[in-house]
């Protein structure tokens, strides 16, 4: 994770960490307004290179609707500020210009890793995860009766894990058994959990039912509805959360046109692409109520009501 005390040299030594330590809410909140709110930004997907006018991908104007979305985020009573990956787009120098940025924001700000994080020259492979500021690639962090876990889609992956790492093979094994099956999602740009980061996902979960903690999980990849942006094992994932009581939404980036799905009461909320669009941005305000999560669109983002279902 990366917080506004951490202290971050691009290609220089290994960030610092500064632990972040939670929030509380008072419950006399929910008579007049939101437990609490939270910034969610997706896909700024960020270069120093033309436009892909075709693909309608705007890389270098992420700069100014970051900038943008920051003045936004400061005029409001944020606990966080969450950047569902894909930070750049490509080339290692992206990450000087695009990370300052930040230094703006006023909030407490979590980085999740997207595909294009990685799209950088082999040698920085590994040194992808400290230069974001982040300790771990997957990581939870708790506040307001809700436990926040973010997921590390890339682990096993074609392009993340550095070259020579068994994690390679064991991606393109998960790829070709799903092309056999004639699967959308059998995309080289997708990828999974590793089956360690499952285990730790599962017993995060039931960690926090115990202490009656509500989960949102955070992700780059989809996982429903069936896309070909999904990560590759999205269907154990959909079935582990649509069965854990305490579990209230998904929320990704990746597919920059959106999507949104409802499954036995969980939802799964793809919020679109900052990058596309040569003007219009896209960035979001979630509010947690006792009943329900707002979320509040700019831009091309959609606002949404989704109501937390009770046992």
């Amino acid at each position: 994770m990366i917080t506004r005390r951490n202290l971050l040299k691009i290609g220089g030594t290994a960030a610092m960490f500064a632990p972040f330590g939670g929030f509380s809410v008072n419950p006399a909140l929910a008579q007049s307004g939101p437990l609490f709110r939270f910034g969610i930004v997706a896909d700024p997907q960020y270069a120093p290179v033309v436009p892909n006018v075709r693909a309608n991908r705007y890389y270098a104007n992420s700069l100014w609707k970051l900038s943008e979305a920051i003045e936004v985020f400061n005029k409001e009573d944020l606990q966080f500020v969450a950047t569902l990956g894909d930070i750049i787009d490509r080339h290692w120098e992206s990450y000087t210009h695009i990370l300052p940025v930040y230094d703006q924001l006023k909030h407490e700000r979590f980085f999740l890793l997207g595909n294009h994080d990685y799209d950088v020259a082999p040698e920085y492979l590994a040194s992808v995860v400290r230069t974001a500021g982040m300790e771990k690639a997957y990581y939870d962090f708790a506040g307001g009766g809700y436990r926040f876990i973010v997921l590390d889609g890339n682990d096993v992956s074609l392009f993340a894990p550095p070259k020579d790492d068994p994690r390679r093979e064991i991606a393109q094994k998960r790829l070709d058994e799903l092309k056999a099956t004639g699967a959308v999602n059998a995309q080289t740009w997708n990828g999974s959990l590793g089956d360690e980061q499952f285990a730790w996902l599962e017993a995060t979960i039931k960690k926090a039912q115990a202490a009656g903690e509500k989960v949102i999980v955070m992700g780059h990849y989809p996982v429903y509805p069936v896309n070909e942006h999904n990560m590759w094992d999205s269907e154990r994932i959909v079935e582990l959360l649509t069965g854990s009581p305490n579990v209230v939404a998904y929320f990704n980036g990746h597919n920059h046109a959106g999507n949104f799905g409802e499954l036995n009461g969980k939802y799964f909320v793809n919020f679109k692409g900052m990058v596309d669009t040569p003007a219009t941005s896209a960035y979001s305000i979630a509010e947690v109520h006792q009943d329900r999560i707002e979320i509040r669109g700019f831009g091309r983002e959609e606002s949404r009501t989704l109501k937390i279902q009770t046992a």
